[in-house]
């Protein structure tokens, strides 16, 4: 749909008569393929909106990691062709004009009508872009990235209305202003709806508070969260929410979790202690009140397909896998739980895999230790004379038979999947979510 309705709005300027400005070879055609552009990237950017703005339809029919990967390719093609706009229409216009490009762009700024929101809301894109760059991602704290990435609507509320104002293109024909504005509508309602109004309502109505609040491990914490009438949230095990602690400041930072437990009475959430976000948890106090959007996530025993299950976590990954084990059918020893700790205090959920393993039968392998240094980094040091694939077919002498779940780092998820593949584990029975974006 991202990709027809950009070629709808090609097909827009074509019939505007954008080929015959672009045979001329003049300063007109260097403009006129500033405003082609300048049409795609506000289309890509728009849509980009509706990306961030959670719609249901979207994170069922998608799935978070689908969402994300649509997420990054989307947004970095919305601001290289924004990019490109702004450049080609300063040149097109000096050119005519007789003049220096950057005397041109600054007249731009200063003399265009909506032009200097324009800019001041192109920078806080910048900005979201830079920051959104992996290697520059890894050094920010997460409640830092939230903050600046929350710019993003801002910085498209300001670049976007200088095109309604001084751009013909938008106001070409009747089906142009309809389109435009549509989909301006759609935008800015759907954030306003499923990010504010939906959370917000739900959450009230249900009386969401913490219940309880446990230390999980050495450098971990586990919240329980009641309220009215929770089974009518939809929650499955595998799923997460995003959540905000009316405790304070800093409450406004959304931060996702998965439910570490069947969700049933209450929601369950357990996290690793790494910042400033994740510390607040361990100082909530029972009766703090909860807003949550979601549930969100498809790594659902809906997806299983097979008779038997392997559940591969690191770190806090493994609380969806617990709440799968808890709510999954199979019997003693048809489920297998491996877990990758670099110190065995910090291991999470331990007393509810203990009931799992008294009670369902389930069979559970620690990793502990300091990563392989070779291709496997999954698997810790203790275990690198193996390769990856070999290990996991000596665990798991008929991989067929499996449906399996795995949670943890990005690249962590990426070599473990490989090796699953190699040894035999069918691709479509491999499911995981990530959150990174």
């Amino acid at each position: 749909m991202i990709w027809a309705t950009s070629l709808f709005v090609v097909a827009l300027w074509i019939a505007c008569g954008g080929v015959t400005a672009v045979l001329g070879v003049n300063a007109e055609t260097v403009t006129t393929l500033g405003r082609l552009t300048g049409l795609v990237a506000a289309n890509l950017l728009l849509y980009q909106v509706l990306l961030m703005a959670r719609v249901p339809l979207f994170e069922r029919g998608f799935g978070r990691d689908g969402i994300t990967r649509l997420h990054r390719f989307v947004g970095f093609w919305s601001f290289w062709l924004m990019g490109a706009h702004i450049a080609l229409l300063a040149v097109g216009y000096a050119m005519a004009a007789g003049i220096n490009p950057l005397v041109q762009l600054w007249s731009f700024i200063w003399e265009y009508p909506g032009m200097l929101l324009a800019t001041a809301g192109t920078l806080l894109i910048l900005l979201v872009v830079v920051t959104s760059i992996r290697r520059a991602r890894r050094h920010l704290r997460y409640e830092s990235w939230h903050l600046l990435h929350l710019y993003a609507y801002l910085g498209v509320g300001l670049a976007l209305p200088h095109q309604l104002w001084t751009g013909a293109d938008f106001l070409s024909s009747p089906i142009a202003t309809v389109y435009w504005w549509s989909i301006w509508a759609l935008s800015a309602g759907s954030v306003l709806l499923f990010r504010i109004g939906m959370p917000l309502l739900r959450s009230t109505r249900r009386a969401l508070r913490v219940a309880g609040v446990e230390a999980d491990g050495a450098r971990g914490v586990t919240i329980r969260v009641t309220g009215r009438d929770l089974a009518t949230l939809g929650a499955r095990a595998g799923q997460f929410f995003v959540w905000r602690f009316l405790d304070g400041p800093g409450w406004t930072r959304a931060h996702p979790f998965s439910l570490s437990a069947a969700p049933g009475s209450e929601l369950t959430l357990t996290a690793r202690v790494l910042g400033d976000g994740t510390r607040r948890l361990t100082a909530l106090l029972p009766g703090t009140r909860v807003i949550v959007e979601g549930p969100y996530g498809e790594m659902t025993g809906e997806r299983r397909t097979g008779t038997k299950l392997l559940m591969i976590g690191a770190g806090a990954g493994v609380a969806p896998l617990v709440s799968l084990l808890e709510t999954e059918g199979y019997g003693p020893g048809e489920a297998m739980l491996i877990t990758r700790e670099s110190a065995a205090e910090d291991a999470l959920r331990q007393e509810a895999i203990a009931h799992l393993i008294s009670t369902r039968g389930l069979s559970y392998l620690p990793f502990i230790g300091p990563r392989s240094s070779g291709a496997s980094s999954w698997i810790p040091a203790t275990h690198e004379a193996w390769s990856g694939a070999d290990l996991l077919r000596h665990l798991v002498p008929e991989p067929k038979d499996h449906d399996v779940f795995i949670c943890g780092g990005e690249a962590w998820m990426k070599d473990l999947r490989r090796d699953l593949v190699g040894a035999g584990f069918p691709a479509h029975r491999i499911h995981s979510e990530s959150f990174t974006i």
